[in-house]
């Protein structure tokens, strides 16, 4: 990937939106909804203490997470739909 991110930044790849609900109906377009759950594909180094020490970021590549409805800003890099957004804004992470 040619996408580095700063600072306490992580880039995440969003999940496949659902086909089809559990019972089984198959969903238009019009009815599904973005997923707030994908895979971290890229990292920061981390935030600066105010005594000039890095913080690493407790997230790394590779980890499956929840995050915020509204959360991070969307970007397309080579014709793939990507988030970015600051470590505090993902809420969980899967398994």
């Amino acid at each position: 990937m040619k996408l580095k991110p700063l600072g306490d930044r992580v880039i995440i790849k969003a999940s496949e939106e659902k086909e089809k609900t559990k019972g089984g109906i198959l969903l238009p377009d019009t009815a599904k909804e973005k997923p707030h759950e994908g895979e971290i594909i890229a990292v920061g180094e981390g935030k600066k203490s105010d005594e000039g020490k890095n913080i690493s970021l407790s997230l790394k590549k590779g980890d499956k997470v929840l995050y915020g409805k509204y959360s991070g800003t969307e970007i397309t890099v080579d014709e793939e739909e990507l988030l970015i957004m600051r470590e505090e804004d993902v809420l969980a992470i899967i398994g």
